[in-house]
């Protein structure tokens, strides 16, 4: 639905998305593999914004990751409306400046606004929460005048529109074809109570739920571009926060796959706890869902139930990811260090877990207390939260600051040196890529289709192939897929390690940032030092 406020002047709104700071996550540094891929995924909230506002107001988008806002952007706009996530809390500012330069009003919304609305002060407008009765009120107050008011102004949602009455998100005004994976919500919302997430106080334990209607709406909307992703990611908190709706859900899924004849491969994020639900997982797969980000943050099980995650341990976590490959799903796993309860056989373990496991992407962060959650308040009152800019987490470890940072970067060096990662992904070639369902393959041989493959295997042989110091590696693993018939997981191998290894070497160097949430871009140069060392030390080269 679109908003429901009766407006009387027309004002043009520049939605502005704030490119992300690199990370493990975002694959950044595969992109140029992919011929014109620009940026990770699509950004649902201010998408959802876009088409929700009165038709008769004219809206531009632009995400910044794939190109800046121009001065005509701005000059066109008599609002800028702008969203994000923590870590873009400086991206953010420098958009509203640009803005105020230009002489326009500003609203920022979004989880970080919602999460921590004192860090925005030079913002017009404050849109805190969802969707709701403060985006109503937001549409009448523009519609009565877009000057700048003389003091910032908060709207709170109070009652939020109920995700069955949200409108496709405007993806017209996107190009699929610059995003790596395409992006699909289907519920909002978490029951579990993770001591560092603060979903739970932004989003609610109580799921809340589109209809399977909306989600095959939402993929027709995605299909009608003739150039997108061919992977979509349900951004749900939790795949299986409300398990009797993912039941339901997905055999509607299974029947436009089907109908459409299998266009698309899907992901998703879930609690551990899926592994515990063998018809869901049976759906997902005849759905061809391919792979499932899992929060394991660390296989100690004692941890886990310290930070209120106990749910994680009550399989043995391995069994559970052996289980979840066995339907064709690979493991992406969160991993975190820094927690109350490691010790200096937390990293040896670490590193036994990540070889033991298999699963070749582990995003592996030191811990960050964000606003908002259970972790922050506890140490907000032992006086353990550390805002230094040049500390690359905001909490105070219970082991020594520069141990912990020492031990991130010889984690991360371990499970990324090529031998290891292309190793677990040999095993995924019988553990998890076999179980996969064959899809019908008159429907994949389109001409979009065979010049992303022709490109994308063009890259992997020139980039990967022969000029990395890691060829070798590759082209053995390589020859494994070609025994299995699984081409496939050449490209996937290739693309990943491009980016994964890459992104190591970065911030082994003391380049990039050991937590995804931390706002910080630079590193000390006595630290980039000894990070040139240690990855020396470990017998690595830096990928080209």
């Amino acid at each position: 639905m679109r908003c429901p406020v009766r407006v009387e002047k027309v004002r043009r709104i520049l939605c502005v998305f704030p490119a992300y700071t690199p990370s493990f996550g975002t694959f950044a540094h595969a992109y140029p593999l992919m011929g014109g891929v620009k940026a990770f995924m699509p950004p649902q909230g201010l998408l959802l914004i876009a088409a929700y506002l009165p038709e008769s107001w004219p809206v531009r988008f632009v995400d910044e990751n794939i190109a800046p806002a121009t001065a005509a952007d701005f000059a066109w706009a008599d609002a800028v409306l702008i969203s994000g996530m923590h870590v873009q809390v400086a991206q953010m500012g420098d958009i509203r400046a640009r803005a105020a330069a230009a002489g326009k009003l500003t609203v920022l919304g979004g989880p970080s606004a919602s999460g921590a609305p004192d860090w925005y002060g030079d913002f017009d407008y404050l849109h805190i929460g969802e969707m709701g009765d403060a985006t109503d009120e937001l549409v009448r107050r523009l519609d009565e005048s877009c000057a700048r008011p003389p003091a910032q102004v908060r709207l709170e949602t109070t009652e939020r529109l109920p995700l069955a009455d949200f409108p496709t998100p405007a993806y017209e005004k996107v190009s699929l074809r610059r995003y790596l994976i395409g992006s699909l919500q289907f519920s909002s919302g978490c029951p579990y109570r993770c001591e560092f997430c603060d979903i739970p106080a932004l989003y609610g334990r109580q799921p809340r739920l589109k209809t399977p209607e909306q989600l095959c709406g939402e993929l027709d909307a995605i299909m009608a571009q003739p150039i997108r992703p061919a992977v979509v990611y349900f951004v749900d908190d939790n795949f299986i926060g409300n398990r009797k709706a993912t039941r339901d859900m997905l055999p509607h899924i299974v029947a436009w796959q089907k109908r459409n004849g299998y266009p698309l491969q899907f992901a998703c994020e879930a609690t551990l706890n899926l592994a515990q639900q063998p018809d869901i997982m049976a759906m997902m797969r005849e759905a061809n869902f391919i792979t499932v980000f899992v929060g394991i943050e660390t296989p100690d099980a004692d941890a886990l139930r310290q930070m209120d995650k106990g749910h994680n341990a009550k399989l043995p976590i391995l069994d559970s990811i052996d289980t979840l490959n066995g339907y064709g799903l690979e493991v992406t796993s969160g991993i975190i260090l820094g927690l109350d309860s490691d010790s200096p056989e937390s990293e040896i373990r670490l590193r036994e877990f990540v070889d033991a496991s298999n699963v070749p992407v582990l995003t592996i962060n030191l811990l960050q207390a964000l606003p908002r959650t259970p972790l922050w308040d506890r140490l907000e009152k032992a006086d353990r939260l550390d805002h230094d800019p040049d500390l690359q987490s905001n909490v105070r470890f219970v082991m020594p600051y520069a141990e912990v940072l020492a031990a991130w970067r010889r984690s991360i060096a371990h499970a990324y040196t090529p031998e290891r990662l292309f190793r677990r992904f040999v095993h995924q070639m019988d553990a998890t890529y076999a179980h996969r369902i064959k899809t019908p393959v008159r429907t994949q041989l389109t001409l979009t289709n065979l010049r992303r493959a022709l490109v994308l295997g063009f890259n992997i042989m020139v980039r990967v192939g022969l000029m990395s110091d890691y060829r070798r590696v590759f082209w053995r693993a390589a020859r494994e897929a070609m025994r299995r018939g699984q081409v496939e997981a050449i490209f996937n191998m290739g693309f990943v390690a491009h980016h994964m290894i890459r992104f190591t070497g970065e911030a082994l160097a003391g380049q990039q940032n050991a937590s995804f949430y931390a706002v910080r871009t630079d590193l000390p140069e006595p630290e980039a030092t000894e990070a040139r060392r240690s990855w020396r030390s470990l017998g690595l080269k830096r990928a080209a």
